[in-house]
């Protein structure tokens, strides 16, 4: 399916989603000066590579918020199950709401490319930001933190001059009826 990811300046679209936890979460439930959409998903192996850093990311900032969203096909991938995503976010320290975009809905209204891909919104809840959180897929070499870096402008009140890095990852597996 062909989406186009918003760009920079562009409001955040609302949504109303489940969340691992039991609790139904809204783009109202998030109130920090910065806020970080994540769409990822179980099964992917680059998603998995960001998991640590995404959890060291929530733990790190207290004026930001972290939301991942997982809006894989379960039935095609039943790894992106709502019941295994809440044994993922158990099992791996999840700190952060992790939520179940059923419908692909906020995929859509988001233009979610692939998982990982992050969109970085200020207080405004505009966009700042939308694309791959870092440079390395594993991890292991990172040079630019491009999340970290459009948060911390954000906090500074400055603007960001990087708006979009293509995210990298396995594509967002839509249902065939998408």
């Amino acid at each position: 399916m062909d989406v186009t990811p918003l760009q920079t300046g562009e409001p955040a679209p609302d949504f109303e989603l489940p969340g691992v936890d039991g609790n139904d979460y809204t783009l109202d439930s998030f109130d920090a000066s910065a806020l970080v959409v994540v769409f990822t998903c179980n099964h992917c192996p680059v998603a998995k590579a960001y998991q640590d850093r995404l959890v060291a990311f929530a733990a790190d900032y207290d004026d930001a918020d972290l939301v991942a969203i997982n809006p894989n096909d379960a039935e095609e991938y039943p790894d992106d199950s709502f019941e295994n995503m809440v044994e993922r976010a158990e099992s791996e320290g999840f700190n952060f709401p992790y939520l179940r975009d059923e419908s692909q809905d906020v995929a859509r209204a988001y233009g979610a490319e692939c998982t990982p891909h992050a969109f970085v919104f200020d207080a405004d809840r505009e966009l700042v930001y939308q694309g791959a959180i870092d440079d390395d897929r594993e991890g292991e070499d990172v040079t630019e933190q491009y999340v970290r870096d459009a948060v911390d402008a954000v906090l500074a009140g400055e603007s960001f001059d990087t708006d979009t890095v293509s995210p990298m990852g396995c594509s967002v597996k839509w249902k065939a009826s998408a």
